[in-house]
């Protein structure tokens, strides 16, 4: 019997130690791979609001100008994060995402750009669940469809237009697939309304900014 426990007593050591050797294998695999998909999830972002509003119309850094505003009217109840491109230190443009709720298979969440005429710069989907030959035809990689909303705004088209065709409104629907476009154009319409009454606010400078001085040099 003594000879059992033995055995047992070793094993179960063995096991506590190659638990040990795991999980610090684990712990280091991570610290040194956390910095790098930081970068990179950094560097995505990036590539993303360039897409939307060029580089050479700004001079600030967007990802350093930025905000976390309550998400309820961007389709999501936790705080979402703006990041504000300047020129001379006049607002521009902000980036942001915005998540259409009621998509077919759920929630559809968008890159939003808009200039601070409240002229849309450019709408991209970032991530969605919708059927594949179908409602993924949002994805730019799939269709041209997204980028219908390129250069819109809440006056063009009017107020009743910004719905999709078969609603009657401007906006082409998909083939085979009507609530998908339907819930991108809601949502899109209501951030536009969201913006055009918070505008002020949400190119205020951050609580701690300074306003740049202006130097001689």
């Amino acid at each position: 019997m003594s000879e059992i426990l033995r055995n047992m007593s070793l094993a179960a050591g063995l096991l506590v130690v190659f638990a040990l050797i795991g999980s610090g294998l684990v712990s280091l695999t991570y610290d040194g791979t956390r910095e790098r998909i930081a970068a990179n999830e950094k560097e995505a972002l990036v590539r993303s609001l360039q897409e939307l509003v060029p580089p050479d119309r700004y001079d600030n850094d967007p990802l350093a100008d930025a905000i976390r505003v309550t998400g309820g009217a961007l389709g999501v109840q936790e705080p979402v994060t703006v990041y504000r491109a300047r020129r001379g230190g006049q607002p521009l443009a902000l980036f942001t995402t915005v998540t259409a709720p009621d998509g077919y298979s759920g929630p559809i969440k968008m890159l939003v750009g808009v200039y601070n005429s409240g002229v849309l710069a450019g709408v991209r989907v970032i991530s969605h669940r919708e059927t594949p030959g179908l409602g993924d035809a949002i994805e730019l990689r799939k269709t041209h469809w997204i980028t219908q909303l390129d250069a819109r705004s809440i006056g063009s088209p009017y107020a009743r237009d910004w719905k999709v065709a078969k609603d009657g409104g401007y906006f082409d629907q998909l083939t085979g697939a009507t609530i998908t476009p339907r819930a991108i154009v809601r949502a899109v319409y209501g951030f536009l309304t969201y913006f055009q009454a918070n505008r002020s606010a949400l190119f205020a400078p951050a609580p701690g900014d300074k306003p740049k001085e202006d130097s001689d040099a």
